[in-house]
């Protein structure tokens, strides 16, 4: 099941104690969940960073691909926020997904020593 988006630019705000990994391709933010039921993920492809539209568009796809790859690593009770970085580009399929899955298995430890 491919989790519902983040679309309320107020969502996208995240505390200073939230757990984040950091990745050469993107970071990641995971917060409470605000509808625990139906947690939702964000990404964050700004202009400044990407200034054509074909490559935040590029940006986007690969950051949805490798969510939906990797989605079984999602906890449910958490949203989870994607900034992408410029170096995302350079980035093929595998290299992004074995990063996601490293960025997130981080998370989830992060999370357990917090609880």
């Amino acid at each position: 099941m491919i989790r519902d988006t983040i679309k309320n630019h107020a969502d996208f705000a995240l505390g200073d104690n939230d757990p984040v990994a950091k990745s050469p391709y993107f970071l990641v933010r995971a917060k409470l969940a605000k509808y625990p039921d139906d947690a939702r993920y964000g990404l964050i492809v700004t202009k400044k960073t990407f200034k054509h539209a074909v490559d935040r568009n590029r940006a986007k796809r690969l950051l949805r691909d490798w969510i939906a790859f990797n989605e079984n690593l999602l906890q449910d009770r958490w949203d989870y926020v994607f900034v992408a970085r410029r170096d995302i580009l350079n980035a093929d399929r595998l290299s992004g997904r074995v990063a996601m899955k490293k960025a997130l298995g981080f998370l989830r430890k992060q999370v357990i020593k917090e609880d």
